[in-house]
């Protein structure tokens, strides 16, 4: 087998590593509502740290065989990858409108990816470390607060997530500068940086876990799969002295391959919101139901789906109640 289609071999089951993370990142998420960053008694988490690690590491050695080109933009199929996934292994169908945000976000970061060079890059040293991890955690901090005013949660979710990806792009940007500055002369010397990584990297899986909690898995996915490298392409442009390849042209399509991803990104959160919104078959029958009821019996007005609970007595002789129901809690978590 060639390096190259080892490279690629490796880039595809790394994809399929982060996919199936995620995916059960989320069913723990539903199943533990009360444990929003780290559910630690939960084996299945655990699991999905595992093959976190595992994506990681095969996507490192994916690099090895391969040429960064290449590697990058094939980890973009990470949300690709886990919406069949989720259909097939938990009974997660996404509509048309998921999969076009999805397919958007995935070729956008793809094409930026693959516009990004390389040459003659120059990692930051001293203040410029120091300097990059304040303002990296202002950032990650300013989100997670900024995210406690949204009244929606899939709105939540997204912005944790980027969090999340800002996180996992600053832990992969420090792990450039370890790769490129250790020495087996020094092995403890760059002890900041590899600090720094597992802090940003161990930030990046809890906030990632709460994105799931609020937001569910599409959307939260590919927010997290294209903050990620864009936070640490941009950091390359801005530190590392990279560049995007063939000039102008090839800024031109950069910017317009971010739009694209960004507007998939979109598609994704609205499609959320919009399965937020509508509620169930069983749903809908147990409101009908609830209507029937009322109606029958000579009741005031029977249920209604309305945007808030609200548990108080029928207007009448007995003391029944009447319960308006939240769509999302007659819909479930979908």
């Amino acid at each position: 087998m060639s390096p190259l289609l080892l490279a690629v071999l490796l880039s595809l089951v790394s994809a399929v590593a982060y996919a199936a993370a995620a995916i059960v990142q989320e069913r723990v998420a539903a199943s533990s509502p009360g444990h929003v960053y780290a559910p630690l008694r939960s084996t299945a988490w655990w699991g999905s740290v595992a093959l976190n690690c595992l994506g990681g590491l095969l996507h490192v050695a994916a690099l090895a065989y391969g040429p960064l080109s290449i590697v990058q933009p094939l980890g973009a199929l990470t949300i690709v990858f886990a919406l069949p996934m989720a259909a097939l292994f938990v009974g997660r169908r996404a509509g048309r409108t998921a999969w076009r945000g999805a397919l958007m976000a995935t070729v956008g970061l793809a094409g930026l990816l693959s516009l990004t060079g390389g040459a003659d890059s120059a990692a930051p040293v001293g203040t410029e470390r120091l300097l990059l991890a304040a303002v990296a955690a202002g950032v990650v901090g300013a989100l997670v607060v900024g995210s406690a005013r949204m009244r929606r949660p899939v709105a939540r979710g997204v912005v944790v997530a980027a969090a999340a990806g800002v996180s996992f792009g600053l832990a992969s940007v420090f792990t450039k500068t370890v790769a490129e500055e250790w020495t087996a002369d020094a092995p403890l010397a760059e002890w900041p940086a590899l600090l720094a990584t597992a802090g940003f990297a161990v930030a990046g899986l809890l906030l990632s876990q709460a994105a799931y909690h609020h937001g569910g898995l599409a959307a939260p996915l590919a927010t997290v799969t294209v903050v990620n490298p864009v936070v640490a392409a941009v950091i390359g442009l801005t530190l590392f002295g990279e560049t995007f390849r063939y000039g102008v042209v090839g800024t031109t399509l950069a910017v317009l391959a971010g739009a694209v991803a960004a507007a998939g990104l979109v598609l994704l959160t609205l499609a959320r919101t919009a399965d937020d919104l509508v509620p169930d078959r069983a749903g809908a029958e147990a409101v009908s139901e609830v209507r029937r009821e009322g109606a029958s019996e000579g009741d005031a007005a029977p249920a209604e789906i309305g945007e808030r609970v609200d548990v108080g007595a029928v207007a009448g002789a007995r003391a029944d109640l009447e319960v308006q129901v939240r769509s999302r809690t007659v819909a479930g978590r979908s």
